[in-house]
């Protein structure tokens, strides 16, 4: 399994789920819900979490340090202001909030039922690896920063 590490980049991901979410969706049609004002609400959830990645990469931009999710032993600075005073993960954290939209979107409660297999996922291939190597880079500042402020929300 630790194959698997570091390996799909988070975006890849983030369109197999979608693709997975629609073809549950499609495929069990009983779990559909009707959402009032669905299109709007996905809509706004689509935004908050685009915005929320793009703060990450703005951030990542900014300190000049990779923005590759594959490569984090290339990190040269731990980012800790802007949105990363809230999430260490905020790139996640809006991928997570899009693939949310989606399945508002799909109305199908079964779709909704993938999103913790992608949460489970990350935090397993993408995340603790990540962790390993910031601990290994910035040690005992990144553990500081680490129990100030949580892994998604």
């Amino acid at each position: 399994m630790n194959a698997l590490e570091l390996k799909v980049p988070p975006l890849l991901l983030v369109i197999l789920f979608g693709g997975a979410m629609w073809a549950v969706s499609r495929l069990l049609p009983a779990g559909y819900l009707t959402i009032p004002g669905k299109l709007w609400l996905s809509a706004a959830v689509l935004a908050i979490g685009a915005c929320i990645a793009l703060l990450g990469v703005l951030e990542f931009r900014s300190a000049d340090t990779t923005v590759d999710p594959r490569t984090p032993h290339e990190a040269d600075t731990l980012v800790v202001k802007g949105v990363y005073r809230y999430t260490r993960n905020p790139m996640y954290l809006g991928f997570l909030l899009m693939l949310v939209a989606w399945g508002l979107f799909l109305g199908s409660v079964f779709a909704a039922l993938l999103l913790p297999l992608f949460i489970v996922y990350m935090n397993r291939f993408q995340i603790l690896p990540e962790e390993r190597h910031m601990r290994a880079l910035f040690g005992e500042t990144y553990d500081r920063y680490a129990s100030q402020v949580r892994r998604w929300l």
